[in-house]
């Protein structure tokens, strides 16, 4: 890991909900809260719990020096395509194991909704 850079990976302990446009694209009390320097908190949910009828397949691919490569998915709601909404690393590098097989939505082109409150919501309240 470089220095000064660090990934952290917990239970989020927490029912988290993803929506876009209305349709709700994941819900789960199982996910995966990653912190990683310099980019805000993500929730990695497992497959079963994201309705994977909306999305569909893509050969984008990317690669984490800190995650390892991850694949993408556009979801297709209302008729409406959101390019490279959902990502997942099949096989992280070690250190990052516990998001294996987990799907990840970018928190800024959804509404997340953590527990009961919306990310939106928490990010205005921290603001205080």
């Amino acid at each position: 890991m470089a220095a000064g850079h660090n990934i952290v990976i917990i239970p989020a302990d927490r029912r988290i909900e993803v929506r876009v446009s209305g349709q709700q694209l994941a819900e789960s009390d199982r996910a995966m809260r990653l912190e990683e320097t310099g980019l805000p908190p993500r929730y990695y949910i497992p497959r079963e719990d994201v309705r994977t009828e909306l999305l569909r397949p893509t050969a984008r691919k990317t690669t984490c020096p800190f995650k390892g490569q991850a694949s993408y998915w556009p979801a297709q709601v209302g008729g409406e395509l959101y390019k490279n909404l959902v990502w997942s690393c099949e096989r992280p590098i070690p250190g990052a194991g516990q998001i294996a097989g987990l799907m990840c939505f970018y928190n800024e082109r959804v509404q997340l909704t953590i527990g009961e409150q919306h990310q939106q919501d928490r990010e205005r309240s921290s603001c205080r």
